[in-house]
């Protein structure tokens, strides 16, 4: 097994704004179709990564107990960190040093009420 983890769904409340935040944050594109008369907004994989999906559904309601999802942040995610205020999310931790082998982190709430974490190793 080479991941534990193989796909993780984020839940919108509203589809549009969902998108437009985790592209700005993380300076990406999302694919957005529908499926199963389920919205859903795929972040980049090259088949080899994990990746997910923000998904908009009457089964999917954001929260900010539960699982939570780190997203890469790749060189240095205070990069992220700066948008995520800028685009109506709330910063909650801010870059925090795990360790120096580990990196950082640090967690946000989105627009839509998810908590989230995002890591760098820098």
């Amino acid at each position: 097994m080479d991941n534990l983890i193989t796909w993780f769904e984020i839940p919108a409340t509203d589809f549009k704004r969902a998108i437009t935040f985790y592209k700005a944050i993380l300076g990406i594109e999302i694919k957005e179709t529908e499926m199963f008369g389920t919205k859903m907004g795929f972040f980049p994989s090259n088949d080899k990564n994990v990746s997910g999906a923000i998904v908009q559904g009457k089964d999917y309601k954001p929260t900010t107990i539960g699982v939570i999802v780190y997203l890469n942040g790749g060189k240095d995610l205070q990069f992220a960190l700066d948008k995520i205020e800028s685009n109506n999310g709330k910063i909650i931790v801010p870059k925090t040093q795990i360790s120096p082998e580990t990196g950082y982190f640090g967690m946000f709430i989105d627009t839509e009420g998810n908590k989230m974490a995002i890591h760098s190793k820098e």
